[in-house]
């Protein structure tokens, strides 16, 4: 399983991150663009808003579960953290049995989510449904944030294995990219 592990996190620090920033960084650039257009030259793109909103959120989406295995998202971890360093072996047992239920949790919302998700993808491709401007069709981009929610759900599940060894008192999965991040840190 680290294997696997070690591969999915290699394509998401090796790929899906620049795939991403590069979405983010491009239309941050059209956008300041269009404004020195629109407020210079008095002209703008009719499909500019459109596709820096879009653009922009498919960047965010598809690093969702880059966030989610670094363990980097928004969390409350005030209780986590108190009952680890003060709750003893029973502190250490709960938190672990809390970080359990947090990803059988993001497993099943991001399953649900991508189940029926799909078929919202349908409809708006039967539908032609496009954006404001009428330039793009919106299914690509729900397709992106299906596949960031199924990417995120991975996240989880990687996760979810993790927390069930550790509970078990076995070794849970290691991630070389987080020794290598520490390690550059302490340099």
């Amino acid at each position: 399983m680290n294997k696997l592990y070690a591969g999915w996190r290699l394509f998401q620090e090796q790929f899906l991150q620049y795939v991403s920033a590069a979405l983010l960084v491009g239309l941050t650039l059209l956008a300041v663009l269009e404004v020195i257009r629109r407020y210079v030259f008095g002209v703008s793109f009719e499909w500019q808003q459109d596709a820096v909103t879009y653009g922009i959120l498919a960047g965010v989406f598809l690093f969702f579960s880059i966030t989610q295995s670094r363990r980097a998202h928004l969390r409350v971890t005030l209780l986590l953290l108190m009952l680890r360093d003060k709750g003893g072996r029973f502190g250490q047992l709960a938190a672990g049995m809390l970080e359990l239920v947090g990803a059988v949790v993001g497993v099943g919302f991001c399953a649900w989510t991508a189940w029926h998700g799909v078929e919202v993808a349908d409809l708006m491709i039967a539908q032609q449904r496009t954006t404001e401007s009428l330039v793009f069709l919106l299914w690509p981009f729900f397709a992106v944030f299906l596949t960031s929610i199924a990417f995120l759900g991975i996240s989880f599940t990687f996760q979810l294995y993790h927390e069930i060894c550790v509970l078990l008192g076995k070794e849970g999965l290691v991630d070389k990219f987080e020794i290598e991040s520490e390690t550059e840190s302490l340099l």
